[in-house]
């Protein structure tokens, strides 16, 4: 394998890293996109139903009923929701004759984007002394981790709200239950 990826990053054309990074992408979106729709209607009732009913499940749902059908080849740009949007695709039965293209256009910007700018970073990080690439490599971690935890911090605020709202709901609804009623003056007498 490693002959292979040493061979793709330093001699094989264009094409065939294209037709590599394509084939990838386009195998790893069906194939989430299938196990998406073969299990969900089996997880329904276990204990790995908290999946589909997380935070990053969430966000996928709500990403894909924004942007619907885009939502599949813009997930092929972003970090962190690609798997989620196509087992949500494919969860919520989303059509072949919608997917399928949608998938196609998403490999082929993801295809894109990794053969040039992706090969350019290979390339350079290759070109480096081991220093630069032991010091690169820790600054890459640190900034993945502190985006983690900021996107992390986020997720708690955006639940926050809802939790306080459903509290206020309850608070209501048990101070309204605990006024003394008032009685008109015909009830009175």
């Amino acid at each position: 394998m490693l002959e292979t990826i040493s061979w793709l990053v330093n001699d094989a054309p264009f094409a065939l890293t294209f037709a590599f990074f394509f084939c990838g992408a386009f195998a790893r979106g069906n194939a989430t996109y299938w196990v998406g729709r073969g299990i969900a209607k089996g997880m329904e009732r276990t204990r790995f139903d908290k999946h589909l009913q997380g935070p990053g499940y969430r966000r996928a749902q709500r990403f894909i009923s924004r942007w619907g059908v885009l939502a599949v080849p813009l997930s092929f740009l972003t970090i962190g929701i690609q798997t989620a949007v196509n087992a949500s695709a494919g969860a919520s039965r989303m059509p072949l004759r919608r997917y399928l293209p949608a998938v196609i256009i998403g490999s082929l910007l993801w295809a894109l984007i990794y053969t040039t700018v992706g090969m350019a970073v290979i390339y350079a990080w290759i070109a480096l002394d081991w220093p630069w690439l032991v010091a690169g490599t820790v600054v890459i971690g640190v900034v993945v981790f502190l985006m983690l935890r900021l996107r992390r911090r986020n997720r708690q605020e955006d639940d926050a709200p809802s939790r306080s709202t459903a509290e206020s709901t309850i608070d209501r609804s048990y101070d309204e239950s605990s006024e003394p009623r008032q009685m008109g003056a015909g009830a009175a007498e």
